[in-house]
């Protein structure tokens, strides 16, 4: 059973530890110059990157059977939601060289926000064709 899972989501189980591990890491100088908001632009796209991810494993593994949007709602939107907020927490309460944000909370929230519209709008339409 836990095989089966692995397999279904594996993809999401590797790119999940990879954020958390980029969200408390000591970011190194790198001389590049950044633009105003940056930061905000990195987490919208990190967490619309784990939203969607998460939705495209879980429209490819029920594309047979019609897909429903509060089923997904969980996995895709609600998790990555909270782990965007304790890494925020965690970043103010385990690290000296990060701050928590409640304007990167929203950045993330807006990538998840994307990516979902994007999953049920444009993904699941191609994916699940022929099994509605």
């Amino acid at each position: 059973m836990m095989f089966c899972f692995v397999r279904k989501y594996m993809f999401s189980i590797i790119v999940i530890p990879v954020v958390v591990y980029l969200s408390l890491m000591n970011p190194p100088a790198t001389g590049v110059p950044r633009f105003p908001g940056w930061d905000k632009v990195v987490h919208f796209c990190m967490y619309g990157g784990v939203s969607g991810i998460i939705w495209l494993e879980y429209l490819l593994n029920h594309r047979r059977v019609r897909p429903r949007l509060k089923r997904g709602l969980p996995a895709a939107v609600i998790c990555p939601l909270l782990l965007g907020g304790l890494l925020e927490i965690g970043q103010s309460v385990l690290t000296t060289y990060r701050r928590g944000d409640w304007s990167d909370f929203a950045a993330n929230a807006g990538g998840i926000a994307a990516a979902t519209l994007t999953a049920w709008f444009v993904l699941r339409p191609h994916i699940c064709r022929g099994s509605e």
